[in-house]
């Protein structure tokens, strides 16, 4: 509620009752900013809130939170917070739209509704809450646009409503059933309507909102269901836990697991087709204290692999890695950790390499996509073959290139460097935080100092960050303090990147996602990579010959021209193609 206007202009003291001292003492309003919006209150009759998001002096995500803290009323990141679909049940869209209240949470043994509102001092709306529900509210503080979006993308997304309709089945007809059935007969229960809906629904919702992975997750009282959408987990749904027993069941059966072993995790897979896209799901269980969790890797077949301009490399990377590949020997490693595309990366390579002149052979663990002339091979630890035995098999086919997965060990390693003195061109993977890294790593491995200086033609590092949705981009100026970060990380190559825009180096201009975007819309639309290209010269091929640490090969490759990887991230936020704030998220060691 809007704080009532003063009684008098002369009442322009710090009033210990407001959520404007709230900003003041959190140091987000000045006392003479404070004085001045009383005032500017009282002649204009307009609510506090309103004069400063005109003014700009505080955000609304400011303004929320002090009002929660004023009114010691819990606030909450609704667009960072998963919707029970068995909340949504108990109020209508057009109630919840009219009170702008969301319900997201039920807590059914205590009988209570959580709810994120604009306003939850509104009496005569959380009244009739009450009595329409006939629960006890917890109420939370929610950002007005934030819930906005929010009550428009979860009344109408899918997963939302087709679930609820799904879970109003399975209350009535499967919850007791999946309790009570025999084992024998467990089956043909996880098989029924409502059990396969829900699944069918959470798979449609992955695959549209192009996510990697699935993560249904047992809890306390409830499951959880995230998706990794453009590398990032979010929470997308709430399943009753009545029901979670049944949905891990009938994923078990598609991927043709054992249903009853919950002691152990698994491993399976299966096809599923939505609409034209063909996907290969790849299932983990795992036990956990209150169930079994499930993992869901989905590799969408016959995917195009993109090029390397394609992935994010530009310049002088992509002509060090173009002549790098064309070498007839050698060893080329992207490095990055778990999840940074380096896979991606290699298929690229091998897409751009690839003829009918060349014998290609990969082991990887797992296969994710098909090239076609390329001989791709599956790891198999439990029948032994791993990247060590599969390399030593693979240069008794006469191969020209080798592909292997990801260099694990000192026997990997070391198989990788004999088939480089032997006249191939290897290419590989590693964990390590930056290009220079793979050198001492490898050295820990126990691979010799002088046969590496001679076999690595090239260290690549690379993270991903995610893509402003170009249709809901603005340029902005951003504030001293970080646009001096931003000229002192890139130093000259700001200079060179003004001039060949043609930009004013004294006007410097970020990029971000719109605020105010359609329901529905995304702030972030798919990824690019940010890179680190070491190419292998002579000088330092000396110095890995002679055991440097990477801080001395580091500072050799940055004279000759290599871009950090931080820095390669700030150029594409400069271009418009991210932002500081995911180059950061990412690449800030």
């Amino acid at each position: 509620m809007n704080e009532p206007a003063q009684n008098s202009p002369g009442s322009i003291a710090v009033t210990p009752q407001s959520f404007v001292d709230v900003l003041v003492s959190e140091g987000k309003l000045t006392t003479e900013q404070a004085v001045q919006l009383r005032n500017d209150q009282f002649q204009s009759g307009r609510s506090y809130e309103e004069l400063m998001l005109e003014k700009q002096l505080a955000t609304e995500l400011d303004i929320t939170k002090a009002k929660a803290s004023f009114n010691k009323i819990p606030f909450i990141n609704i667009s960072e917070t998963s919707v029970s679909p068995e909340a949504m049940i108990l109020i209508d869209e057009s109630v919840a739209k009219r009170y702008k209240a969301l319900p997201f949470a039920y807590d059914k043994a205590n009988r209570i509704l959580k709810i994120a509102m604009v306003d939850p001092l509104d009496l005569s709306a959380t009244n009739f809450l009450k009595q329409k529900t006939g629960l006890n509210l917890e109420l939370h503080y929610a950002v007005p646009s934030e819930l906005k979006r929010a009550l428009n993308e979860r009344y109408s997304q899918d997963i939302s409503s087709e679930v609820t309709e799904a879970l109003e089945q399975s209350d009535r007809s499967l919850g007791v059933a999946v309790q009570q059935q025999a084992l024998t007969s467990r089956a043909e229960v996880v098989r029924d309507a409502p059990v396969n809906r829900i699944v069918e629904t959470v798979l449609d919702f992955a695959i549209k909102a192009r996510a990697s992975d699935v993560h249904i997750e047992p809890q306390a009282g409830r499951t959880r269901v995230r998706y990794r959408i453009d590398g990032i987990l979010m929470e997308k749904l709430i399943l009753p836990s009545t029901v979670h027993d049944a949905v891990v069941s009938r994923i078990k059966i598609l991927a043709k697991l054992k249903i009853d072993e919950r002691r152990v995790p698994q491993d399976g897979r299966f096809n599923y087709v939505a609409e034209t896209k063909d996907i290969d799901l790849r299932i983990s269980t795992m036990p956990t204290i209150y169930g079994e969790k499930v993992v869901m890797r989905l590799l969408e077949k016959n995917t195009t692999v993109p090029t390397l301009e394609e992935l994010g490399l530009t310049g002088l990377a992509l002509r060090n890695v173009q002549e790098s590949i064309k070498v007839p020997r050698g060893i080329v490693l992207i490095t990055g950790p778990t999840g940074s595309g380096k896979t991606t990366t290699l298929y690229s390579i091998l897409h751009e390499i690839n003829s009918p002149k060349v014998n290609i052979m990969t082991i990887e663990d797992p296969v994710e996509y098909q090239i076609t002339g390329v001989s791709q091979v599956q790891v198999n630890a439990q029948a032994g073959l791993t990247f060590a035995t599969g390399m030593r098999s693979f240069l008794r086919q006469d191969p020209n290139i080798i592909m292997v997965g990801e260099v694990r060990d000192t026997e990997t390693a070391e198989l990788a460097i004999q088939a480089s003195l032997t006249g191939h061109l290897v290419f590989s993977t590693l964990h390590t935080s930056s290009a220079a890294g793979a050198i001492p790593r490898l050295l820990d491995m126990g691979a010799e100092a002088f046969l590496l200086s001679s076999t690595i033609t090239l260290i690549m590092a690379q993270r991903v960050v995610r893509r402003i949705n170009p249709k809901y981009i603005e340029e902005y100026t951003p504030d001293p303090a970080l646009a001096e970060d931003v000229k002192q990380v890139l130093g000259n190559w700001y200079t060179q990147w003004c001039q060949q825009n043609k930009k004013d180096p004294n006007k410097l201009t970020l990029y971000r996602p719109i605020e105010s975007r359609p329901a529905g819309e995304l702030d972030y639309l798919g990824r690019i990579g940010i890179f680190e290209v070491l190419p292998v010269t002579e000088q330092i091929s000396h110095l890995i010959a002679t055991s440097a640490n990477d801080a001395e090969i580091e500072k050799i490759a940055l004279q000759n021209g290599m871009l950090l990887m931080k820095q390669d991230g700030y150029l594409k936020a400069l271009s418009g193609m991210t932002t500081i704030e995911e180059v950061l998220r990412v690449a800030e060691v």
